[in-house]
């Protein structure tokens, strides 16, 4: 028996924490409920003390990674149909929903797993899928095309 394995598709992004902190500062919650869900933006905050710029840079990072593996050609999804959850556990997993899904069925890409880092001012987010052979691929993003 010839199985295929499906392939695996990788994105990596970084963010500037500080960034993230002035989005925050500038635009407050109009800003928070665009891009993060509800679930997110409480896992960011610390015992109801200021919400952690580092954290909603790495679920930012993250987003961004998984969208670059949905790789649109247009319409690109809206940032909350991409979500962080944090598990009981303490790790993290992607679960993708509305626009975000749809795209990932179509080009059949999943499941989708996703680490998150910090250093140094910088939050990064490694979001890896698989896709099954034979469906369309996402497109690879350049730098430039950021």
């Amino acid at each position: 028996m010839n199985h295929k394995r499906p392939d695996l598709q990788t994105a990596v992004e970084l963010v500037e924490v500080d960034a993230v902190a002035r989005a925050v500062r500038r635009f407050g919650d109009r800003y928070l409920r665009e891009v993060f869900t509800e679930h997110e933006i409480s896992c960011c905050g610390r015992r109801g003390g200021p919400l952690s710029a580092l954290q909603l840079a790495a679920r930012f990072a993250a987003k961004e990674a998984t969208l670059k593996l949905l790789g649109p050609a247009a319409g690109r999804p809206g940032w909350r149909s991409v979500e962080v959850v944090r598990l009981p556990t303490g790790a993290c997993q992607l679960r993708l929903r509305g626009a975000a899904a749809r795209l990932a069925l179509q080009r059949g890409l999943g499941p989708f797993t996703v680490s998150l880092t910090s250093e140094a001012g910088l939050a990064a987010a490694v979001v890896t899928c698989g896709s099954a052979p034979g469906t369309e691929q996402p497109r690879t993003m350049r730098s430039s095309d950021q």
